[in-house]
């Protein structure tokens, strides 16, 4: 047998129409494609194929998925159509025994108690009396029922049984509420209590629209303002991207994938016909999360807001998917505007424009700075490179870095091949691993070893120290900058802090940690 989360990822991957056009004479016509069917051997385009995922013929009326068109055509058995559609879509397909003894797949039960708990969520937001202030944030959102249907938004009210009580009238007992992350038991209490109360909640999905766990947000005063499931065999939080399920076929259709920063800007940009949307679940994008896109779409664009925040989080989630391969253009909305709030006064069509006018991350960054006046004179020059550096680097596709390195010196003014041995450069400086006691190797005790680890102890303690005068009393950089330069630190990561704070004394701490590398922050 082929498992069920293969099959699915072969279905995604697919593209139908290239597949059936192998055997079919396939035309554009609008959205779709239309040929003669090859099932009754007609010659009038009466066999029409859709980029999301199916065929039909009007007039002998067969119809089906990728797979079913290939065991019909081809003759083959479901398990050589996945195989076939597999090779063609470059995802490996391996059969694995099926013990019959097994029972059910394990994962069953996480997906059914979910399922149940969604729907008390639903019916508690629409039919509890306690559920009115969420109502009410709802439509201050102008989030409209059938919408917030459509996404399967509901309530957990603040009553810590009610969601138990309910669930086990349906059979599950406290053991499997609990392993499903619903309920809680804390150290100083007996009962379990609920993990979510008083929150507007999201179920969230699999790409095969199950639900896998919940994001919860709270309604009125607490924290934390977001609460997500903890982790569980069906959910691993920093791999998994809130709305894929719906987005899935979408990505196969459009040449193109949207980012943006949370459930209800999701949820906004696909209810209004956006739908090859996506988001990470109210943290930073993971290096496992840009791979699950990778897989979809080669080219994405970063909507997020245009705010400090929303800058350094749309930089770093820029290099992450660099570092895939990814083509990354930024969304820069009219002042004023985030993303939620421009779509639901402008709509799909005003986005679509703006999208059109996006940019290539790097060049996003070399016009915030110069916006900023940082190529106006040699010592702030330099502070704009190093800012440029982190993104160059993590740009994996030879061509994207080689064109971002001759950008990067058309703006500054500095030969290419000086910034390419720059980069190098920093490379290894940065790839070089602090000397420890478990990677020093074998030590013979004499006296000059003891000198040289003490004073390899007592160095980094100085240039920390000196790195912390410098973060508090920013007056003292111009002393400072005459009698030490950062190329004379032995810590990679505490030189590039120290360059920095001498190059640019009056930049705030937010603006210093938003251009610094990953290992220095």
């Amino acid at each position: 047998m082929i498992p069920d989360d293969t099959v699915e990822r072969v279905r995604d991957h697919a593209d139908i129409v290239a597949v059936i056009g192998e055997h079919v004479k396939l035309k554009r016509v609008g959205n779709g494609y239309r040929g003669p069917c090859p099932f009754h051997q007609g010659k009038d385009p009466n066999f029409a194929v859709s980029p999301r995922g199916g065929y039909v013929c009007f007039v002998c009326h067969e119809k089906g998925d990728v797979f079913s068109f290939v065991q019909k055509r081809l003759g083959l058995s479901f398990v050589e159509a996945v195989k076939y559609v597999g090779e063609k879509s470059g995802v490996e397909v391996k059969e694995v025994s099926r013990d019959r003894d097994a029972g059910p797949d394990p994962r069953e039960k996480f997906w059914e108690i979910n399922a149940a708990a969604e729907d008390f969520f639903v019916e508690t937001l629409w039919g509890n009396e306690a559920a009115g202030p969420a109502r009410e944030y709802l439509a201050k959102r102008q989030l409209i029922r059938e919408v917030a249907n459509r996404f399967g938004l509901g309530f957990a009210p603040r009553d810590p049984a009610a969601l138990r009580a309910h669930l086990a009238t349906l059979g599950f007992d406290d053991a499997r509420q609990i392993e499903a992350g619903l309920l809680v038991v804390r150290e100083e209490e007996n009962e379990p209590r609920a993990r979510f109360r008083n929150r507007l909640m999201f179920p969230i999905f699999d790409s095969q629209n199950r639900a896998i766990a919940f994001g919860g947000r709270v309604i009125g005063e607490g924290e934390p303002k977001y609460l997500n499931s903890a982790e569980s065999p069906v959910f691993v939080k920093g791999a998994t991207l809130y709305g894929l399920n719906w987005a899935k076929n979408a990505l196969r259709r459009d040449d193109r994938a949207l980012l943006v920063e949370g459930y209800f800007v999701c949820i906004r940009l696909v209810a209004a016909g956006v739908e090859s949307t996506v988001a990470p679940l109210g943290t930073a994008l993971t290096e496992p999360q840009a791979e699950l896109i990778r897989k979809y779409k080669k080219t994405l664009f970063l909507l997020y807001d245009s705010d400090k925040a929303g800058l350094k989080a749309t930089f770093r989630a820029g290099d992450i998917l660099l570092r895939q391969g990814m083509k990354v253009h930024v969304v820069t909305l009219p002042e004023g505007d985030d993303p939620d709030s421009f779509v639901q006064k402008q709509g799909r069509e005003k986005l679509e424009a703006q999208l059109a006018q996006a940019i290539d991350v790097f060049e996003r960054k070399i016009q915030i700075l110069q916006r900023g006046g940082w190529f106006g004179d040699l010592r702030r020059k330099r502070v704009a490179l190093d800012r440029l550096f982190p993104t160059i680097r993590a740009a994996s596709d030879q061509i994207t870095r080689e064109l971002y390195v001759a950008r990067a010196a058309e703006v500054v003014g500095v030969r290419e091949d000086v910034l390419l041995r720059e980069l190098q450069e920093g490379r290894n400086r940065t790839q070089k691993a602090p000397v420890t006691a478990s990677n020093r190797g074998p030590q013979v005790p004499s006296g000059s070893d003891e000198r040289r680890t003490s004073y390899q102890s007592s160095g980094f303690r100085a240039e920390r120290e000196l790195v912390r005068v410098l973060l508090h009393r920013r007056q003292f950089a111009d002393t400072i900058r005459q009698r030490v330069s950062g190329d004379r630190f032995r810590d990679a990561r505490l030189s590039q802090i120290f360059t920095r704070l001498i190059a640019a004394p009056e930049e705030g701490i937010e603006a210093l940690v938003m251009q610094l590398d990953d290992a220095a922050v």
